[in-house]
This record gives structure tokens, sequence and C-alpha cells, in this order.
């Protein structure tokens, strides 16, 4: 459906009869309509009663499955609220009225109301699209597909603003870094296909289980290749979604980025190839005991769990730390993110039913958590004086508790959750993946994993504090009482505040949901 709707979206652009009639916001509605009837479609397929087993699709290539269609579901509502919260600057006054409030703000209006929507909304499908396959892919070449069939979107929405030096800056450093991060992945396919001969996932679980019963006859150079084949791949999966020591990009990109879509870069994308990864994960020769050579102990040695787990205490240590010498928001949130990503990868790397029961957990928890922040960010900036610009410095936030307090409230509670403080949901998240580090004999890293919560809730604080500080200055209204928030934004952004606030009254709906996700991929 998504791809229908593509195909029509380019055609009403390209016939000038249509086009002249659509304005920004039909072109991004209508897109977020399509996400929101996509996942309703979706969910009739869990009712299928094979699909416990999963259902594979176009020879193998793509493979449904309970986990994969519940985040198939997940990603096309949070791309549809993202389509919502994109930013058409007063769309309830109609430009020939702005025209009389302040004519130097027209050609601003104009270009973002008119200009900029109706391209990138087809863009974002494109990516989501890709995203949604990334999900479902069971062969190592729709993998690399999909991968970048996702890109390639990003890389465009990175370069949003064309005229603006930073966002130049920041899609072509984007661009770079993530060609070459596919070509470290096309790489491993590369070696993997080489000594095996396969490509395919259920292929590449039938190998290892093989290797693992015939140590004694197997060939040194096929373990090696599929080895460091799983390696280089799992290298350019942890560069895309930014994990420490391969994080350098994010921050930069994040800052120069608009930001709605820093919003839709820290969540989609990661979305899938997390996904992605803990389906990679079985492939891995960890279960080795007898070895034949030394070469195969070094192996053994460099598998996945390791570096995953190398990559989680990296990510838990470098995102918080780096994080305190922040004075911009979405910087500060950049290593906030790849804080978080050290306790998600610390999930995928324990390989249990209880850690992945924790690891689904956290990314819902995170990523409806991630998605309030910023739509409270990009509500504060709709509703300043600078409601054409981006909200960039922390400074920014002072005095923002007395001109507009349940919006500030709101967005104290979500950086309370991320800090992990009881009994918000970012608590229980925490809670769940430190426990299941601690029941398998990660004792080190857990208690690393507390350290740095403590130490990644002082910058929080600091937002928190000065949103709460007075400030001396009088607000200019001559514009904030032309802004408008829509009252489904605000709507959002409620009813996400709630979940974050009110979860611990009633968790069992999604603990339980959480909990047969991860029992399906251990049993079923």
């Amino acid at each position: 459906m998504i791809f229908i709707t593509i195909l029509t979206l380019i055609v009403a652009k390209a016939l000038p009869v249509i086009n002249t009639n659509l304005s920004t916001i039909h072109f991004t509605r209508i897109s977020s309509l399509v996400l929101f009837l996509s996942a309703i479609l979706s969910l009739q397929i869990l009712k299928i009663e094979s699909i416990g087993n999963g259902i594979g699709l176009y020879s193998g290539l793509f493979h449904i499955s309970q986990i994969t269609v519940f985040f198939e579901i997940f990603i096309l509502i949070i791309g549809g609220i993202i389509l919502i919260g994109w930013p058409l600057i007063c769309n309830s006054l109609s430009v020939e009225k702005v025209k009389t409030i302040n004519k130097s703000l027209i050609s601003n209006i104009e270009g973002t109301i008119y200009n900029k929507g109706i391209d990138y909304s087809i863009i974002i499908l494109f990516s989501i699209l890709g995203s949604i396959l990334l999900l479902s892919s069971y062969d190592l070449i729709s993998l690399y597909l999909s991968i970048e069939l996702q890109s390639f979107g990003l890389y465009i929405l990175s370069s949003l603003h064309r005229d603006s030096y930073s966002s130049t800056a920041s899609g072509l450093k984007y661009f770079l870094l993530g060609g070459l991060s596919s070509c470290i992945i096309l790489l491993g396919i590369s070696l993997i296909y080489a000594y095996t001969g396969i490509t395919q996932y259920e292929s590449l679980y039938l190998l290892n289980s093989s290797l693992i019963s015939n140590i004694e006859s197997i060939s040194i150079g096929s373990l090696g290749g599929l080895n460091v084949g799983l390696i280089l791949i799992f290298i350019g999966l942890l560069f895309k979604i930014s994990a420490a020591p391969l994080h350098n990009w994010s921050p930069d990109v994040y800052d120069g980025t608009p930001t709605i879509v820093t919003t839709y870069l820290t969540i989609i994308p990661k979305l899938s190839i997390l996904i992605l990864m803990l389906e990679l994960q079985g492939s891995t020769i960890t279960n080795i005991i007898i070895s034949k050579t030394g070469l195969i102990s070094i192996i053994n040695n460099f598998s996945l769990s390791y570096l995953l787990l190398i990559t989680s205490l990296l990510s838990l240590i470098i995102g918080s730390l780096l994080g305190l010498a922040q004075i911009k928001i979405k910087r500060l949130l950049a290593y906030s993110t790849i804080s978080h990503i050290g306790f998600i990868l610390l999930a995928i790397s324990i390989n249990t039913s209880q850690s992945i029961d924790s690891f689904i957990f956290y990314i819902l928890q995170y990523t409806l958590t991630n998605l309030n922040v910023f739509l409270i960010i990009l509500a504060y900036s709709y509703l300043s004086k600078n409601s054409l610009k981006d909200i960039n410095y922390i400074n920014s936030f002072i005095g923002f508790f007395y001109s507009y307090p349940l919006l500030s409230l709101s967005f104290s509670i979500c950086l309370f959750s991320m800090a992990g403080i009881p009994p918000l949901v970012g608590f229980f998240s925490k809670q769940f993946v430190l426990y299941a580090a601690l029941q398998n004999g990660y004792y080190l890293i857990s208690i690393i994993g507390i350290i740095v919560s403590v130490i990644s809730a002082s910058y929080y604080l600091k937002i928190v504090k000065l949103i709460m500080t007075p400030t001396d200055k009088e607000v200019d209204n001559n514009i904030t009482s032309y802004s408008y928030l829509s009252n489904l934004h605000s709507y959002l952004i409620s009813s996400l505040t709630l979940f974050i606030l009110l979860f611990f009254i009633n968790p069992s709906i999604i603990l339980n949901s959480t909990q047969l996700l991860s029992l399906s991929l251990f049993y079923i």
C-alpha cells in the first residue's frame, strides 16, 4: 500500500492540474493517513495462525513473523505521528493574512509551507518502506538493498534546508559516512558468500549448527570467513545506529539537521536496524568449546557477543560523559541516544528470553519518550517568538515553565524518565536490562550501567533547572499570539506524557506483549 501511495503522490506532483490544487498539508496528511491505515492492515496479519512459525515471501528473500509484524506496525504508527508533527508554520492562517502581520517573514513562511513538505513526505514514505522491508529481510541481499532504500531517503532529509551551511554539511557528512558503513556491510556479505556460498539466514543457521557439531572436521577458512563476515556486517550496522566508538558523526548530523528530521533519524532507522541485529545475532558461533587450532580460539574470542558487549560498554561511558559538556540541545540528545544504545546492545548480547524481553520493552519505551521530547521541542519552536527557527541551545529553555507550565511539566517528566527516575517508565526499562545482566553474571558492566545512569541524570536535571529558572526578560507576544499549535499535536504530547507518568498503574498489557514476543523467538 505504501508503494502504491508513493506512485500516486509522484503522479499527483507531476500533473500541474493536481499539483496546483494541493498544498503541503494535503501531501503530509495523506502520507500520515496512509501510514496509519497500513498499520491497521498489518494488524490483521497477526490473526494468521501460521504467523508464529513465520511465513516466507519471495523465494525466501523476506520472512515475516510475530516480532517483525509487531515492529512493522510500531514503525508505521511512529512514522505517521512524525508526519503529523511536520512543521507547517501558521497552518491556521493564510499567507495573505500573515503578510499583514509581519512582512519580513513572508518568504520564510511561503518556503516552509508550500515548498518543503511536498517532496519530503514522499521521501519519508520511501525511507519507511525500506525500514519495513529491512525488518522482514531474510537474505543478505535483501538486507543490503533494504538498508540502502532506507538510507537514501535519510541522506536527503538530513540536508532539508538547502540554503543552510550547517544542514548541507550535515547531509554531506551523513552521506559519506553512511556510504562507508554500507561498504563495510557489503564487504562482510561478500566474505560470507565467498567462503560459504550462501546468503540466506536459515542456511546460515544450519551451517552454524553443522560447524558446532563437527568442529574437528571443519575448514578453518570457512569458519574464519563466516565469523569475519558477520563481524563486518555488525560493524556496519553499529556505525549506522551511532554506537560508540563509531558515534562521532551523529552529534554533528543531528545538530545540523532540522528538529523534525532529527526526530526521524533518532527513531525509525535505529528501530529497524536493532531488530535486524537481533535476527542476525543467532548466526554467530559462540558455543565452540573444543578448538582444533589456536586460530579457532582467536576467532571465537572475537565473536559477536564480545563485540556487542565491548560496544555496549563504550556507548554507556562515552554517551554519558561527553553529554555533560554539551550546550546544544540536539547534541546532548544525540549523546543521550548513544548512552541508551549501550543498554539496548547489552540486552542483545546476553541473548536470553529474559534479556530479549527487556530489549523489546526498552526499545518501545525509549522510542515513545524520545518522540515526546522532540514533539515538545517542536511545540516550543512553534510557540516561541522564533517560531520559524529551530531551538538550538539549552539556554533557550530558561523560563520555559513561566510561559508554558503544562508543556514544561511534560518536558520535565520525559527527561526524568530518560534519566531512569522511578516510578516513570524509563526506570523499569533500565531495571529489566540490568536485572537480566546480573542474572547472567555480567556484574561489572551492570555496575558501570548504574554509575553512568547517575552521571547522565545530571545533564537531564540541568535542563530541568533551566526550565524552572525565572528570567527577567519580558515576554514578546507580538508573534506568539499568531503562533499555532494544533490540537492533535497537543493531544499526542499529553497522551505520551501520561503513558510515561502512569505506566506503573497498569503495566501488564505491554509487559505481557513483550514477553510473548521474546518467547516466540526461543520456543516457537
